[in-house]
């Protein structure tokens, strides 16, 4: 038996529920078919969900799924320079996959895989010049900026490591969102498919809790209070700073697990600062959105 999920044609962190929305009725044995040919736009939060959705139908099946390509040619090339297929084959069921184009990505950061504390190293250092370049230069941030948000992303990949217990991914890009927002913006997306902030806090937490014990209070209690797994002196900090530091910059910290979302709002934006009832899918799933710095008008 095969079950086909239709990947939505703008592939963003909203329309990513609609596909985990198709994917929460997967079963065991079923062969899944990732319908990828209408895509016309994905961005880097949508490019790596589609590994962790890959990921998530092979465990609750126990087949590897496929997925057909983008007809758009200039999808596929975007999929190709951020090293999609290369991440995707432990995945899917490719067959032949599009050759990697060694031209180099206008991306921040291409996907990576993020397995241990040398990755997150890695990343970091290879992301420090173009960082520099796109922070100061495209969002007009200042100088100290950059170490700000080497920091952040160190942290943020750390806690794939220290929480999930499972592989996860990273990818960063920068556009400009004429609509939305009239200004360029860096888009940051981190994703894992572990056990999650209600799994990974339950032994610490879960009986404080009580009835209450779930992915939405797990995720205020690590957000907005700081509280971790461990029980050393100074851990569950790094999500309570990133929250300040993306305050600082008016910017969107997303954090999705489980069937939960909270979120840092700012005033341009108007997504809920709480979801519930979300389709369930494992670990947890991060999207920070960074916008470019508006200069306020020196008075006459």
């Amino acid at each position: 038996m095969s079950r086909v999920l239709q990947v939505p044609d703008v592939l963003d962190e909203n329309t990513f529920e609609d596909l985990i929305a198709e994917l929460a009725r997967a079963r065991e044995g079923e062969r899944l078919l990732f319908d990828a040919r209408h895509v016309r736009w994905v961005s880097p939060y949508g490019l790596i969900g589609l590994l962790a959705a890959g990921q998530v139908g092979r465990d609750r099946t126990g087949l590897a799924p496929a997925i057909e390509a983008p007809e758009s040619s200039d999808v596929r090339s975007y999929w190709e320079r951020m090293d999609f297929w290369q991440n995707a084959a432990p995945i899917y069921e490719l067959g032949s996959r599009p050759a990697r184009q060694h031209s180099r990505s206008d991306a921040l950061l291409e996907i990576t895989p993020i397995r241990s504390h040398q990755d997150v190293h890695e990343v970091v250092e290879r992301v420090r010049e173009r960082a520099a370049l796109i922070l100061e230069s495209r969002l007009h941030y200042p100088k100290s900026a950059v170490i700000q948000f080497s920091v952040m992303l160190s942290e943020v990949c750390q806690n794939i490591l220290e929480h999930a217990e499972a592989v996860g991914w990273v990818c960063a890009q920068t556009y400009h969102w004429k609509r939305r927002l009239g200004r360029d913006v860096l888009v940051l997306a981190v994703m894992d498919v572990g056990v999650g902030f209600q799994g990974s806090l339950a032994a610490e937490h879960a009986r404080r809790y009580g009835d209450r014990w779930s992915a939405a209070t797990a995720l205020e209690a690590a957000f907005l209070n700081g509280e971790s797994r461990f029980r050393d002196p100074g851990r569950g900090q790094g999500l309570q700073a990133i929250r300040r530091q993306v305050t600082k910059w008016n910017g969107v910290v997303r954090i999705r697990s489980g069937d939960a979302m909270i979120a840092r709002v700012p005033d341009w934006d108007d997504v809920s600062p709480l979801r519930i009832g979300l389709p369930h899918l494992p670990g947890a799933q991060v999207l920070i959105v960074m916008p470019a710095r508006v200069e306020e008008p020196v008075p006459a």
